[in-house]
């Protein structure tokens, strides 16, 4: 589940009964991956508290830290110590559901991944952006002059997407083979 320009604490009709979708899949153990809002409406569904976050808007192309935690975790534990990943969020995951183990963070945001079970992970950045997309949504939520910010060294941008693309093959992985 992935993005909306929704926000979780709206609680939308639509968005509460994903969450309660979200519950139920959880408690079956099937395999998900919750990416920018479905991170933050999988925190949500299982009891953690979502709104805007005190600091503002985390957007561009972001350093994140892999924490101990994620060194056996099934998704994360091949993942650099420290890679980049584009990033656009207003609201965070403030506080997390019972149970729920922190994989890595950035500066701004510390919970930008998350374990929630067995099989169920929540990501604040965006592994399936390319540089293209994470431009045109970046660049799209900026007032003139426009300019992305987070362009951190040379290529940062590239090597996001290629570790967002690793990411996301693992899932895949993950979820294909049977629990």
């Amino acid at each position: 589940m992935t993005g909306s320009p929704a926000m979780v604490s709206e609680r939308l009709p639509w968005s509460e009964a994903a969450a309660a979708w979200l519950r139920d899949a959880v408690a079956l153990g099937l395999p998900i991956l919750g990416v920018c809002y479905g991170h933050q409406l999988l925190a949500h569904a299982l009891g953690g508290r979502v709104d805007y976050h005190a600091s503002g808007r985390e957007i561009g192309t972001v350093a994140i830290e892999r924490l101990p935690a994620a060194a056996d975790d099934a998704l994360l534990a091949a993942a650099p110590a420290r890679f980049v990943a584009h990033a656009s969020h207003q609201q965070s995951v403030l506080e997390l559901p019972a149970g729920a183990v922190v994989l890595a963070r950035s500066a701004h945001d510390p919970h930008h991944a998350v374990r929630y079970a067995p099989r169920a992970w929540g990501l604040q950045f965006h592994p399936e952006f390319s540089v293209e997309s994470c431009a045109a949504t970046c660049n799209g939520a900026l007032a003139p002059p426009r300019r992305l910010p987070g362009a951190l060294l040379p290529g940062a941008r590239t090597r996001a997407r290629a570790g967002g693309r690793r990411l996301l093959r693992r899932f895949r992985s993950i979820a294909l083979a049977r629990a």
